[in-house]
């Protein structure tokens, strides 16, 4: 963009005639050519965030009613010697399968859709393995943590409440 005036002068020097407004550089024009496709990235972003808050509150919704109806079993686990932590990490687990079975279920789906998105990207493939693992990673971890609510809950069962319960 400094050059813009010399460049204007020599152009005006040839041919007065050529109208020179709105000029820019080449990165200029590559980045208005481009406000599509971040519009639709912007867009997807906030989408897959949203659906990433749903999917959470409805594990540990799901997660905090399993507790609720093992609550007798979590009982006597804990009369019969288990530890908070052994209780703690059944539930964990329980929440980890269905988190796995749900992401693979989603990468095999994401693979099969991937060609859709090809030309929305820029820079990298559909397919690109570090952001596949990358993802992965995150739900699970997101998916760690909304289970550990409820598994905690499931550590602070008394025994005697749960058995009484019954």
């Amino acid at each position: 963009m400094s050059l813009l005036p010399t460049v204007r002068a020599e152009v005006r020097a040839l041919d007065a005639g050529v109208p020179l407004a709105g000029a820019k550089t080449v990165e200029g024009f590559i980045d208005d050519s481009l406000v599509p496709q971040r519009f639709v990235t912007l867009l997807l972003g906030v989408f897959a965030a949203v659906a990433l808050v749903l999917t959470l509150l409805g594990l540990s919704s799901v997660m905090a009613y399993t507790v609720a109806q093992r609550t007798h079993e979590f009982g006597v686990r804990t009369a019969l010697g288990a530890q908070a932590s052994d209780v703690l990490w059944l539930v964990l687990a329980q929440g980890v399968r269905r988190t796995c079975v749900g992401v693979g279920l989603g990468l095999a789906g994401a693979l099969v859709l991937a060609h859709l998105l090809e030309r929305w990207l820029y820079g990298i493939t559909a397919t690109d393995p570090w952001t596949f693992v990358g993802v992965s990673l995150l739900l699970m971890t997101a998916a760690l943590l909304a289970c550990y609510v409820p598994a905690r809950r499931a550590t602070r069962v008394s025994p005697l409440v749960a058995l009484r319960a019954e």
